[in-house]
């Protein structure tokens, strides 16, 4: 039996299990990115994700369950950028892929980013199995991560 992988738009409630997906050990140690506090968290997806027009975002649900989120953005130097989030239960699973795939079928600008933690190989192969191709490294703080690209016209 596959795992019925689906797109919706967040809702207020998500933000719960996107703060506790943010929190859990694996996902920080395998991202390198440091969780947030609750009131910095909230603020930022009231903000700088929900509260932004350029922002797509979208919640990925499995057999109906919140699973995580894709989201779009514009970053610095004018980049799309992609970042996405799954609970740690949906790892493996052939999930990331699905979703991703959706994804792509709705966010139609190009060239789009990602920039993994180098060490999340899972993650970067997820990116290259969906066309990104690698382009050099880049540092946060301690962390080398991987720059990705994905050229091209979406249709």
């Amino acid at each position: 039996m596959s795992d019925q992988v689906r797109l919706r738009d967040v809702e207020q409630p998500d933000l719960e299990e996107f703060f506790a997906q943010e929190h859990d050990p694996e996902a920080v140690q395998r991202s390198k990115f440091p969780p947030r506090e609750r009131e910095a968290f909230m603020t930022h997806w009231a903000t700088r994700v929900l509260g932004d027009p350029t922002v797509f975002v979208q919640a990925v649900t499995v057999d109906g369950e919140l699973a995580g989120n894709v989201a779009a953005w514009w970053g610095e130097g004018r980049r799309r950028f992609i970042g996405y989030w799954l609970g740690r239960q949906y790892w493996g699973r052939g999930i990331g892929t699905q979703a991703l795939a959706l994804f792509l079928e709705r966010e139609r600008a190009r060239p789009l980013y990602a920039d993994p933690f180098s060490g999340n190989t899972g993650s970067v192969r997820l990116l290259e199995k969906h066309g990104f191709r690698r382009t050099g490294t880049v540092r946060y703080g301690e962390h080398e991560h991987i720059m990705l690209v994905l050229d091209g016209n979406p249709d």
